[in-house]
């Protein structure tokens, strides 16, 4: 099978989030299974020893005012079966930042991604490869979906679109119509228009044959007034084509075993070598350096949604309760404020890491006990599969692929992989944390639950055979 998979964003080359790490181990999957696989994503300005191989010089694109041109990389050493192109353009993406700089979004995203997608079309009208299916992903690229069905005229391709966060709509003001190349006729509520604004997630949402979000209880939950973000009609009457495939993770990144980031490798069968890591990341946040003492890890954006209003609530209550908390992400300036104040309160419990560090991000997997992610909604959440595989015990709110995920510990069964609540109140949160905290000092049982959820097995081959099934489903339909 012939795919072509669309994203504004690919590890190891470009990333602001999780949609980049799908990109970079969802086609790797896929090809991995003997398909051909071109993802095609913007040529930014990247940091990193990247080899690219010119392959077509500058083709026009007609833009609302102007023409511009676009050329087209390939990055070189890619797996069998996998080719990732890129499209340049100076003025579009020869800038600092992918979408926005210092918190404030570029004035031409609207423009910018018009200008991709155009670019990505043209190219494969002129490309050897066509596609029988194309993936897009997220609102940077949801216009090449309206493109291939209402303008290029790609009957014979299933068109798929994956929504990675429907927080996140491509919204602009309804003028910039015209810079996608359609005109008012598009600007309607069976289309592109949203409440009397531009939103290009919808030309995903109203034109592809199927629609993909990353969990399947969040393929419900978008579906509901209180998580579709204005589209939940719309995703209903779609209810038929409207699917939730889990992400996996990258086992080649994320092992314990043979991770090169952590002072300690360990497996299952040897999971006293864990603390090794447990002692590095309590040095390295300042935090007394004892094994007794239940660890709990969060790397996250520092946001409402990711359950920050009630953990602010919860946290000086959490430190009465004898535990450490290692946190490290950025976010919202009032949250970058608590934590600092908190730290001066509580500093032999909380580590504070105010920005990105992939390193400390390993050995906070690698060093902690558990791993909390007190999140509003998750569409999927890549944390707490990593946190299984590390040993780490995820407390997490019963929400998308959460509640997909982690199941609540029984400790009369023992059944169950973590410590789960469903109210989104810091009182419930904070009984969470009690429950794993107290299970914590069952060392044996402790012990168990960690070599169980070492052994799961959430790796990308498993969710690339049901889109593959997907794909061909699709297809058939046409």
């Amino acid at each position: 099978m012939k795919i072509l998979f669309i994203a504004s964003e690919m590890v190891p080359y470009a990333k602001t989030g999780g949609l980049a790490d799908v990109a970079g181990a969802l086609p790797k999957a896929l090809a991995a299974l003997g398909h051909e696989v071109v993802v095609i994503m913007p040529k930014y300005k990247m940091e990193g020893n990247f080899e690219f191989e010119r392959v077509y010089d500058n083709f026009p694109v007609q833009m609302l005012h102007s023409i511009e041109y676009a050329g087209v990389y390939k990055a070189k050493g890619t797996d069998k079966n996998l080719t990732v192109f890129f499209i340049s353009n100076a003025k579009y993406f020869d800038r600092e930042g992918l979408y926005q700089v210092r918190g404030i979004d570029f004035p031409d995203n609207c423009e910018r991604f018009s200008f991709f997608c155009k670019a990505v079309m043209e190219y494969f009208k002129k490309s050897l490869f066509f596609p029988e299916v194309l993936h897009a992903n997220d609102w940077q690229t949801a216009l090449a979906i309206a493109y291939a069905k209402n303008i290029y005229n790609w009957k014979k391709t299933a068109l798929v679109y994956s929504v990675h966060n429907l927080g996140y709509l491509g919204i602009f003001p309804k003028e910039q119509i015209l810079q996608t190349g359609f005109d008012w006729n598009m600007f309607t509520p069976d289309a592109l228009e949203f409440y009397d604004n531009l939103a290009l997630a919808k030309a995903g949402f109203v034109f592809a044959d199927v629609i993909c979000t990353v969990s399947e209880t969040y393929a419900k939950e978008i579906q509901t007034k209180e998580f579709g973000h204005g589209l939940d009609g719309l995703l209903r009457s779609r209810k038929d084509n409207l699917f939730g495939i889990l992400n996996g993770i990258d086992y080649d990144v994320w092992d314990p075993e043979h991770d090169k980031q952590i002072v300690k490798n360990y497996n299952s069968s040897e999971i006293n070598l864990k603390y090794a890591n447990k002692k590095a990341l309590q040095k390295a946040n300042g935090l007394p350096q004892k094994q007794s003492i239940p660890l709990i890890g969060m790397i996250t954006r520092l946001a409402d949604q990711k359950g920050f209003d009630i953990l602010s609530e919860a946290l000086d209550n959490i430190m009465n309760l004898k535990c450490q908390l290692v946190v490290l992400g950025t976010g919202d300036q009032k949250y970058h404020s608590l934590l600092q104040e908190a730290k001066k309160k509580h500093p032999n419990n909380i580590g504070i890491n105010l920005g990105f560090d992939s390193a400390l991000a390993q050995l906070i997997y690698a060093g902690s006990d558990m791993f909390l992610m007190p999140s509003r909604y998750e569409p999927c959440g890549l944390g707490q599969l990593i946190s299984f595989k590390y040993g780490a015990i995820p407390i997490v709110r019963k929400t998308g692929g959460l509640a997909d995920t982690v199941h609540d510990y029984n400790p009369t069964t023992g059944k169950g992989d973590g410590f789960v609540f469903e109210e989104y109140s810091s009182d419930k949160l904070l009984d969470a944390v009690k429950r794993a905290i107290e299970m914590y000092e069952n060392k044996k049982e402790w012990a168990s639950i960690v070599k169980k959820v070492m052994c799961y097995d959430y790796s990308w081959k498993q969710s690339a055979a049901k889109y593959i099934d997907l794909y061909r489903k699709t297809l058939q339909k046409l």
